[in-house]
């Protein structure tokens, strides 16, 4: 199948409203709990300072919609709705950690919640290198973010319990 420049463009663009979706729903999650209620926890001297979620997630947001780009470029080969499935399956995932953690005031049923994800993300990683190798590059930091915000929200929910 032949893909038009113009339709890939538009398709990217497609990964990354749905990539910003996700982010715009856990913002208004975090929304006032970051500045009321977080601040009150008790949190490891290791707690990144709050300034740096935003451009670290920004990165991470526009990689994985390139990874996950890059994979629909290949939709004609065995395996790839599987993929795109779990890229999306992941982004509600993303949303409703902030939801749990954030909204709801719940480290532990974020920490469940975040675990899933990972094993989402790992699995996608796998899945990933196998098709595209660029892919797997982009997707990789992302990975590794979330498995250092499972450690973080781990300890979280144990230093308030």
């Amino acid at each position: 199948m032949i893909i038009t420049k113009q339709k890939s463009a538009h398709v990217l663009v497609g990964f990354l409203l749905a990539s910003f979706s996700a982010a715009a729903i856990g913002a208004y999650a975090t929304g006032e709990s970051v500045r009321t209620w977080y601040p009150l926890l008790n949190k490891p001297t290791w707690n990144p300072p709050s300034w740096l979620f935003g451009p670290v997630w920004t990165v991470l947001y526009i990689m994985m919609s390139v990874a996950a780009w890059r994979i629909w470029k290949l939709r004609d080969q065995p395996g790839v709705k599987f993929v795109l499935g779990l890229f999306f399956g992941q982004l509600v995932l993303n949303a409703l950690w902030s939801i749990l953690f954030f909204g709801l005031h719940s480290p532990g049923w974020a920490l469940i919640e975040i675990s899933i994800l990972w094993s989402s993300l790992a699995l996608l990683q796998r899945a990933l290198w196998r098709l595209d190798r660029l892919a797997g590059w982009l997707w990789a930091p992302y990975l590794t973010w979330v498995s250092f915000a499972t450690f973080l929200n781990g300890t979280i929910w144990w230093l308030n319990r």
